[in-house]
């Protein structure tokens, strides 16, 4: 429906009008029916613009198109002129309403199940319970925009809410998708009769002309659930009958798995025995038993080292599905007490079978013919061949070469363990490869040997590949000898020699643990290199090991391979340079990349437009036509550990060359259950370990770091993102929609969508997280997404809309929105609320009480709202919260200092000050945090005020901190020093702040566990310090502070002071750095780093920094 969306915009903004006239407008009973039916309308016009995308045409509807859109012209004209005059004639009333009603005559025929002959065949969903629950949600939403308090059909109206919610748990649940059987289909043929029925009433119930007498609704509200009730029967028959026809031992496709997804409803299930045993009467006992069988078998799993084996993983993916099964089932459900029971007796006798799987799994244990999960055939052969790829014509890596040379031939005579570490395809193999055969390094080894690892390690067959190249022996012997006769020979054949051994494509230290015994160290210069994809490898081979990471190509040097590779020894012609270069530009300096789109065009015309078409999916060439390219990535994925699988997959989610800020990615990993708990640890630093756990494994790029050297934004190369959504959708993890999406998803699902989406809703048992950018503005979502873990969306125009339906969501861990949600207080699971605000909010009350609550952000500011002060001021309590980390904050009174000791845990808080009026001592003062002792970083932005000079005292800072950033403040020696006495401070920051006097002399004792000091348009002059004030400095920053005359030459004697960063000072300044590095580098410190910027003599320097 092209203009639907024109259409929804016009009656957003009617709504809009409408909701803020004033209220006796509203006294006028025709005009609230009219407001109403608007409000219905809209409902209906959102709908029909997701069953139809505005790219697809499937029926004629430029008629309605033109009726519509003048009659929807006409009641926004009258809308505008009614809020701007506060009142309204009754023709003119009476012609809208009659405006109203003739636009929704031609929506007859949508209050009925959509037909897939009417519906869009790209969004039609294969499974008919998707477009039964699409047409039950819109339902929903106008039973929502229904005021039923001024009659007597409010129960009634409840139950009928109730048993339509109940419908799409049925539907999403397991004895529904059963659709080859008879039985299901007969029960799928009733529901949808009745759902009809409900679409035929409320169509008649508001969009005829002459109003439906009250007790005519009451007739047929009573004849609907009198048909619910025989449905309901006809659905408890059906479930007794089909479950033993549905297999329940069959494992889903899916081998993603993250136990901690169970860990999170065993918390779950705990809270609602405990806490709200109200909702579960009935089936109590049922759920006691479940919850208890769950934990042993979790507590069984968390107790033994199994991962390899098949059936192990096939256990581990039933217990997950079991898990989603009683989430989906019990958590929140809208069904009655008969069938939680029914359903909850299915799921313990699945519980039996996979007990009697694991006693069966344990004796195949025991006697060890328990099957080990290898990987295919195709990929042991792909690892051992050696080099795997760019074998034939080598570029770049020419300082990695002459470094690791310099390492192989000087350096200590004793034996020593060298590493390339790196992404894959990122040529470490290529570069081992012409270390290994260059003549320089033939000459200076008396033994050289290769061998590649590769990931399922045989300890055989890497002793038999040494001693082939390293002994005299017969060559067709040697595969002969046992383990310990290889081991003994190699020894012998090395013993006295100075051996240059190449261990290729290593993947665990183990391997290394395993065989080093037997390479002699004879302090003769011997070495020992890996090739890994694994920084940790390197690492942990001995304390003397060299780490060695290889870069990407340069854009240069990725043209020039792309050339040798296309026209070996020719020139490319000149048509093709521009476009080559691109192309070559486009594979990110990844050598792999290169290789294969060489291999694509080399096998091409040489056509210009050719090769644009190839420019522009690039991607998709390199993983369409070269799969083993593709294998190559894979294996690093398929050698994850299970809990760092479904974290690696949630990359995908994430746009193509974003920069992905870290902390957000901890929160989505948090809420989706992907993070380990772990006693006296948070689950922020144990995600921050899997991170960095990718990151060492050459799966995650790192884009930014912080002033402690921690990483701040992370990306993805693009061959990898490419990787990590193939296997994502191969195991059934994550879908990315652009403008269409299944309901039903059969498979835990992770949903993104990029774009303006016209779609419907996703819904079923393993449907958890969306995420989205730039959404039209949405009226709702409802219970087909009640697990949602993740709800993410940066809406435009978000005055016109609130997110109907919000409530339900109460599994809610993580809510990106525009704006607080009026009904957040619902959300009691909720972890982590950022607002994308614009103006500055307001926090209510409900958000301090929300227990679970521990991450709050609002871009552009908060403060308390007026309800907050009251309560405050009248020395009410609020409960202590769980609030780690809350920006940007506006503590502007007394009042705002007192509402924040609520929350003794934070550990960083982003915020405001002002000087504040203390009503106890009668003056004016620094707002306090003393009280926040948990404190770990802080950050103020000083707001001045016209008070601001007759602040008494010093601003006081908790005793914990570690880090601190102070904006525009003034301050006085004694202000500097008690900032020098925090004992923890490590990072500093202060920014377009004046110190009194413009002088800044430290003394001794302060600032002993300081690193990192950046002074950023900071006014002082003269700065007079000494190397034991600063003992431990290792980063030094200066911006655009004009007033400084020169850095302290003293500094450059701090042992640990790494670098100094010069950007946009006086050249004076540049100077003293400069002179700074020269000194220590006739000292014999050559680790110094001066960088300079902004600066006239920065072309001078810029040769020798």
């Amino acid at each position: 429906m092209g203009s639907s969306t024109d259409y929804l915009k016009k009656f957003l903004e009617i709504r809009y009008i409408l909701d803020r006239m004033e209220d006796s407008l509203y006294k006028n009973e025709e005009l609230e029916t009219f407001h109403t039916r608007g409000q219905i309308i809209l409902v209906a016009i959102h709908y029909i613009t997701k069953l139809f995308p505005q790219k697809e045409k499937v029926v004629d509807l430029s008629g309605l198109h033109s009726a519509v859109n003048d009659q929807v012209n006409d009641l926004l004209l009258f809308c505008h002129f009614a809020a701007s005059r506060h009142f309204c004639r009754r023709p003119d009333l009476e012609r809208c309403i009659e405006s109203c009603l003739a636009v929704v005559q031609e929506f007859r025929v949508f209050f009925a199940i959509p037909k897939p002959e009417i519906s869009s065949k790209s969004t039609t969903p294969n499974n008919i319970n998707e477009l039964v629950v699409f047409f039950i949600d819109f339902l929903l939403e106008i039973l929502e925009k229904i005021d039923w308090r001024k009659s007597d059909l409010k129960d009634q109206s409840e139950i009928l809410h109730m048993e339509l919610k109940f419908l799409i748990t049925f539907l999403g649940d397991t004895p529904s998708q059963a659709t080859e059987l008879e039985e299901t289909k007969s029960i799928l043929t009733d529901i949808e009769a009745v759902v009809n029925e409900v679409g035929s009433f409320l169509y008649s119930l508001f969009f005829t002309r002459d109003p439906v007498p009250v007790t005519e609704i009451d007739q047929s509200l009573s004849d609907l659930l009198r048909k619910f009730e025989i449905l309901k029967t006809k659905i408890e028959e059906h479930c007794i009958t089909v479950v033993s026809k549905i297999k329940t031992n069959m494992p889903t496709k899916t081998v993603v798995v993250s136990l901690f997804t169970v860990d999170s409803l065993l918390d779950d299930l705990k809270d609602l025995i405990n806490h709200k045993a109200d909702r579960i009467v009935g089936v109590k006992d049922q759920l006691l038993t479940i919850h208890d069988e769950l934990l042993d078998l979790r507590s069984f799993l968390r107790g033994v080292n199994m991962q390899p084996h098949l059936q192990f993983q096939e256990i581990v993916i039933r217990i997950r599905d079991i898990a989603y099964e009683v989430e989906y089932i019990i958590i929140n459900s809208f069904s009655p007490v008969w069938y939680l029971a029914l359903r909850l007796s299915h799921i313990m006798e699945k519980i039996k079978l996979i007990k009697m799987a694991l006693e069966e799994m344990m004796k195949s244990y025991d006697t060890g013919v328990l099957q080990v999960a290898k990987y295919s055939i195709e990929q042991v052969s792909l690892q051992a061949s050696k080099p795997p790829i760019l074998e034939e014509i080598v570029v770049g890596f020419e300082k990695e070469t002459t470094k690791i040379v310099a390492q192989l031939v000087r350096g200590p005579q004793q034996l020593q363990n060298l590493s390339i570490f790196g992404m894959p395809g990122l040529g470490k193999t290529t570069l081992a490869k012409k270390l290994y055969i260059d003549s320089y390094i033939v000459d200076y080894f008396d033994k050289c040997a290769w061998c590649v690892v590769s990931q399922i390690y045989q300890k055989r067959n890497v002793l038999i590949e040494i001693l082939r190249t390293t002994s005299d022996l017969s060559k067709e012997r040697i595969p002969n000898m046992d383990e310990q006769r290889l081991a003994e020979e190699l020894y012998k054949s090395l013993k006295g020699k100075r051996y240059f051994i190449v261990m290729d494509d290593i993947w665990n230290i183990d391997v290394w643990d395993d065989v080093k015994r037997y390479f002699p160290d004879d302090r003769c210069g011997s070495r020992i290199l890996f090739t890994t994809r694994l920084k940790d490898v390197g690492l942990q081979a001995s304390p003397h090991s060299v780490v060695n990471q290889l870069p990407f190509l340069s854009e240069i040097e990725c043209w020039d391979l792309l050339q040798q590779k296309i026209f070996q020894k020719e020139q490319c012609p000149p048509q093709l340079v521009d476009i080559g270069k691109q192309i070559a530009q486009n594979c990110h300096g990844l050598p792999l990349a290169v290789v294969v789109m060489a291999a694509i065009l080399a096998n091409m015309e040489k056509k210009e437009s050719l090769w644009q078409k190839v420019a522009g999916s690039l991607s998709t060439h390199i993983s369409k036509d070269n799969n083993k390219c593709m294998d190559i990535l894979e294996l690093s994925y398929k050698h994850l550990p299970v809990h760092l699988k479904p974290c690696f997959l949630y990359f995908g989610v994430f746009q193509e060359d974003m920069e992905i800020p870290v902390r957000k990615l901890i929160a989505l990993w948090i809420s989706e259950g992907f993070i380990e708990k772990r006693e006296r640890k948070s689950l922020e630093d144990v995600a921050e370990e899997y991170l960095m756990d990718l990151i060492g494994r050459s799966l995650v790029l790192v884009a930014k770091r912080r002033s402690n050297g921690q990483v701040k934004a992370c990306n993805m190369h693009d061959l990898l993102r490419d990787m990590c959504l193939k296997m994502a959708k191969e195991e059934n993890f994550l879908k990315v929609i652009q403008d269409q999406l299944s309901i039903c998803e059969k498979n835990h699902v992770s949903i993104h969508f990029y774009s303006n989406p016209s779609y419907m809703r996703p819904s079923g048992l393993h449907v958890r997280p969306q995420l989205g950018h730039s959404l039209d503005p949405s009226t709702f979502m409802c219970c087909s997404t009640k697990l949602l873990r993740v709800f993410n969306i940066s809406a435009s125009d978000s005055k016109y809309y609130d997110l109907i339906g919000i409530r339900l969501l109460v599994h809610l861990k993580y809510l990106a929105v525009s704006h607080t949600p009026s009904s957040i207080a619902s959300l009691h699971n909720l972890e982590f609320l950022l607002v994308d605000n614009k103006e500055v909010a307001q926090i209510p009350e409900i958000l301090l009480n929300m227990v679970k609550l521990r991450y709050l952000h609002f871009s552009g500011g908060a403060q308390f709202n007026e309800s907050c002060h009251m309560r405050v001021s009248k020395d009410e309590s609020f409960l202590m919260n769980n609030l780690q980390n809350v920006s940007l904050l506006f503590i502007y009174e007394e009042n705002d200092e007192k509402i924040l000791r609520y929350s003794p845990h934070l550990r960083r808080l982003k915020c405001a000050f002002k000087v504040i009026w203390d009503s106890s001592k009668r003056q004016y003062r620094y707002p306090n945090l003393n009280f926040l002792n948990q404190l770990e970083s802080l950050s103020v932005y000083f707001h001045r005020s016209y008070v601001t000079n007759t602040v008494h005292g010093l601003i006081s800072f908790p005793a914990n901190l570690k880090k601190l950033t102070l904006r525009k403040f003034d301050l006085s020696p004694e202000q500097m020093s008690i900032i020098g006495r925090l004992q923890n401070l490590e990072i500093l920051k202060l920014q377009k702040a004046a110190l009194e006097g413009k002088r800044w002399d430290t003394c001794e004792g302060e600032f002993l566990q300081l690193k990192f000091l950046e002074l950023d348009g900071i006014q002082i002059s003269h700065w007079n310090a000494s190397s034991d004030h600063f003992p431990v400095l290792e980063r030094l920053v200066l911006r655009k502070s004009q007033h400084l005359k020169s850095i302290p030459s003293t500094l450059g004697d701090i042992p640990t002071l790494q670098i100094i960063e010069v950007h946009g000072c006086r050249n004076s300044v540049t100077v003293s750095a400069k002179q700074i590095q020269d000194e220590q580098r006739d000292l014999g410190n050559e680790e110094l780093k001066v960088v300079i910027s902004g600066s006239p003599l920065l072309r001078k320097f810029s040769g020798n920094t």
